[in-house]
């Protein structure tokens, strides 16, 4: 069994190629659900941070986007999948702010990567925003596992908790400032909804 540093050697002599071939690989096996992990690991390990990232950042955001479309391409939506009169709404907000519930759960390391393209693909997401959204959300974490790979290489940080740890809590406050911004929307358009009702006249004894 090779060690960490005889694999970063191994692929340091192997030629400019294998970066490349590495990069589709990763995009073809992440667009199923494939855990990605491995692949970012990898990426650290093998071609060290700065490259590493590089690779695991594009390509994790190139397999988002391929999964996204796909779903798309399916036709599957979740008005159709999920018979309930919120989803509507959900879809809705997604379409309008589904950048900032996007980025917050990207930031979660324990939300899972497929899942989440599966579902945005269904939902009424916009792409671009949803691109811009992944890319700057992978990044934090993608960055920490890529930073682990190269600790294996014998190079550890300190700073590998430290970026895990405040890319989940960014996320999660996204996520409730997120929720409290939906739920206010909603209270208001209730009451709108009730005030534009028409009164109802007065019952005339005759």
């Amino acid at each position: 069994m090779p060690t960490p540093v005889q694999m970063r050697d191994w692929a340091e002599s192997v030629g400019p190629w294998f970066p490349l071939a590495f990069l589709v690989a990763h995009i073809v096996a992440t667009v199923v659900p494939v855990p990605r992990t491995a692949f970012t690991l990898a990426a650290g390990l093998l071609f060290g941070p700065v490259l590493g990232i590089a690779i695991a950042v594009v390509a994790s955001t190139a397999s988002a986007m391929i999964a996204m479309l796909l779903v798309r391409a399916a036709g599957w939506r979740l008005n159709r999948l999920v018979r309930h009169r919120s989803i509507h709404t959900v879809n809705e907000r997604l379409q309008q702010r589904g950048w900032l519930a996007i980025l917050s759960l990207r930031l979660i390391p324990a939300v899972p990567f497929s899942a989440l393209n599966y579902a945005a693909g269904a939902s009424a997401v916009r792409v671009l925003p949803y691109a811009l959204a992944t890319l700057a959300g992978l990044l934090p974490g993608t960055a920490a596992v890529v930073i682990l790979g190269d600790a294996l290489a014998g190079h550890p940080s300190s700073l590998l908790y430290l970026v895990s740890a405040c890319t989940a809590a960014i996320g999660l406050a996204g996520l409730v400032v997120e929720i409290r911004h939906y739920r206010r929307h909603h209270r208001r358009h209730a009451h709108r909804s009730v005030g534009d009702r028409p009164a109802s006249e007065p019952a005339t004894i005759s």
